[in-house]
């Protein structure tokens, strides 16, 4: 693997902040690059903010480093098209993509249990399983977001730190839908993680598309102590 440009770690550890107990691996050249693929598609799902419109030259000589896979391909694809992309287009898209659209929204909880009671619960046990492992976030997003689980998952290992990545493999397959839909290059992300993880069962493929037809169970309460952001409360708008 050719040397990464030394700015790059930083990058990409500078959203979510974590202490984490790392386990040991059979292969750490392997699990080496499967962190880095991670953390490239946790930074590359984030809202693109000054800082991170500023550091696309360094995310895609990352990315251009990365040793040939489908899922380097697939990355290769999207910082194409996202590092020559003009900002407020950028910035549009994805307000339009992620917050705009309940199909491709970033919240893994939305897809399995909607707005009901057990999303709340759902998220609870997520944020202890983060905390279980020596690891907390900064607190500026919910434990679903797919940018913080797959930090998680980059930092905790292919074990228990994929589990969350796996278990809310229909819902990452749904994204991955909405934005082929919509042509969205962002569907090239989320199809480079959908590499990474099992192969669909005939099951998830009906459960998706069940899904993609009816939606997420819909009960407006019992998320307290926490609520997705709307468009407006969001703070990076």
């Amino acid at each position: 693997m050719s040397p990464l440009p030394t700015t790059v770690p930083a990058i990409v550890r500078t959203r979510v902040r974590a202490a984490v107990r790392r386990r040991v691996v059979a292969d750490p050249v392997e699990a080496e690059r499967r962190s880095l693929l991670l953390r490239l598609m946790s930074l590359t799902l984030q809202y693109p903010d000054p800082e991170l419109v500023a550091a696309r030259p360094a995310v895609a000589a990352a990315v251009a480093a990365l040793p040939e896979s489908p899922a380097a391909t697939e990355l290769t694809t999207f910082t194409d098209w996202f590092t020559h992309e003009d900002p407020d287009v950028l910035a549009r898209h994805y307000v339009e993509m992620f917050d705009l659209r309940r199909k491709s929204s970033l919240y893994l909880t939305y897809y399995l249990h909607g707005d009901t009671r057990r999303r709340g619960m759902a998220l609870l046990a997520l944020a202890q399983r983060y905390r279980a492992a020596g690891w907390e976030t900064d607190g500026g997003e919910l434990p679903d977001h797919l940018p913080v689980a797959l930090e998680f998952a980059a930092l905790s290992g292919p074990g228990g730190g994929e589990a969350p990545l796996r278990q809310h493999r229909r819902g990452l397959q749904l994204i991955h839908r909405a934005l082929t839909d919509a042509d969205s290059p962002y569907r090239h992300v989320l199809a480079a993680l959908l590499t990474l993880l099992p192969p669909p069962t005939e099951d998830d493929l009906k459960a998706v598309a069940e899904l993609a037809a009816q939606g997420p169970p819909n009960e407006d309460v019992g998320l307290d102590p926490y609520t997705t952001p709307t468009p407006l409360e969001d703070s990076h708008r």
